[in-house]
């Protein structure tokens, strides 16, 4: 039997959590031999069309040893790279095309792709940066109605999907994965220790995360100001709109001297072995990468009951959950954390079994193969 062939149209400048699924995706479906898979990636040029394109995420498919084209773009939402679509996917052969963003489900359908292929799209929530973002997600309310497949993160997005036109029937819930990872050597956590300037006794608290509204970083700050515990301190990993409000409230709050933005990292393991937990603050997520990977770096977790968190990680079992906007609950469950070694212990442990279990790479490939042969099957 043929590899059913797969096009998937991606926009990505760095790896970030979308883009290494599919990058996972890709390298287990190359490793089974039945699925073969294919990228293409937006790469906005000077008008010229000259030079080879800098992006972190063609770099990593490179890397991978993943086949990829780019898709060359005078600017958004340029009516030229239609063209290049229907090329790349005729010179592809491809059996099922599919869409991982607004953008690309946008240009699939008015491009009219979807009535020659079959067309799978991919949606990973939307985030709240600026009003062109917020403007762009409502593309999808026209887009994906025309897709044969939907496939979402959690259940809270597929209620939100059905709402919106699109038909139960065609949605799916399909849950993020991980690979497991080795623990960093202890000497990269104290060399980072020492570039963090931290004291010896310093116990650490850690958030990872986009700086913008939904992530809620501002929250986190209110808790930790109101716990008044000097030997804290609060590390922020990434980057955003909001890094100058953040910054602007923890002067404000009094723990700047506590707080430390440590910016954008490709590596953040060392970070969660660091930490004595993690935090996740967030008042909207999917199926978010980043508490997959604080369950398998085994760091306990405390997180907002929001979106597809608790189908990811189950309260007073792999996690202690908390309302949204609620600073004093969150700082609550920190407490209790800080104050117990046994919970900490509990937590980390259910919850690094509970990622190998549920969130392998090798159970993501089995329920999305099942939905690309689905889609072959339809008329």
């Amino acid at each position: 039997m043929k590899p059913i062939r797969v096009l998937k149209f991606m926009e990505a400048a760095s790896v970030t959590g979308p883009a290494a699924a599919v990058i996972r995706f890709c390298k287990y479906a190359h490793a089974a031999g039945d699925v073969h898979v294919t990228v293409a990636g937006f790469h906005r040029s000077d008008g010229t069309g000259a030079g080879a394109p800098q992006n972190g995420f063609f770099d990593a498919l490179a890397a991978a040893g993943i086949e990829f084209d780019v898709i060359r773009e005078k600017g958004r939402f340029d009516p030229g790279v239609i063209g290049q679509m229907r090329e790349i996917a005729n010179r592809r052969n491809a059996d099922i095309i599919a869409s991982h963003a607004t953008k690309s489900h946008f240009l699939i359908r008015s491009s009219g792709l979807h009535r020659r292929y079959r067309w799978i799209a991919f949606h990973h929530g939307y985030t709240s940066e600026d009003l062109k973002v917020r403007l762009y997600a409502q593309l999808d309310r026209w887009s994906l109605p025309a897709a044969r497949r939907v496939i979402t993160v959690c259940d809270p997005f597929a209620k939100m999907l059905a709402a919106r036109r699109v038909s139960p029937n065609r949605i799916h819930v399909l849950r993020n994965s991980i690979e497991p990872v080795s623990p960093p050597d202890p000497e990269e956590i104290r060399e980072l220790s020492r570039n963090l300037a931290l004291p010896e006794d310093a116990r650490v608290i850690l958030s990872i995360g986009r700086f913008s509204t939904e992530k809620a970083q501002v929250d986190l700050l209110r808790a930790f100001a109101g716990m008044k515990t000097p030997d804290l301190r609060l590390v922020f990993v990434g980057d955003g709109i909001d890094r100058g409000k953040l910054e602007t409230a923890a002067a404000t709050l009094g723990i700047a001297g506590q707080t430390i933005f440590a910016g954008q990292q490709r590596n953040v393991w060392p970070f969660l072995n660091l930490a004595e937990m993690f935090v996740l603050p967030s008042l909207s997520e999917g199926s978010p990468i980043v508490l997959l990977e604080a369950m398998m770096a085994q760091t306990p977790i405390v997180a907002t009951a929001v979106g597809g968190v608790p189908e990811t990680v189950e309260h007073e079992s792999s996690a202690l959950l908390v309302p949204s906007r609620n600073p004093e609950k969150l700082a609550e469950a920190m407490r209790r954390l800080l104050d117990s070694p046994e919970l900490r212990a509990r937590l980390a442990a259910n919850a690094f079994a509970r990622v190998k279990e549920v969130f392998s790479p090798r159970a993501y490939y089995e329920r999305l193969h099942k939905i690309l042969d689905g889609v072959l099957a339809d008329p």
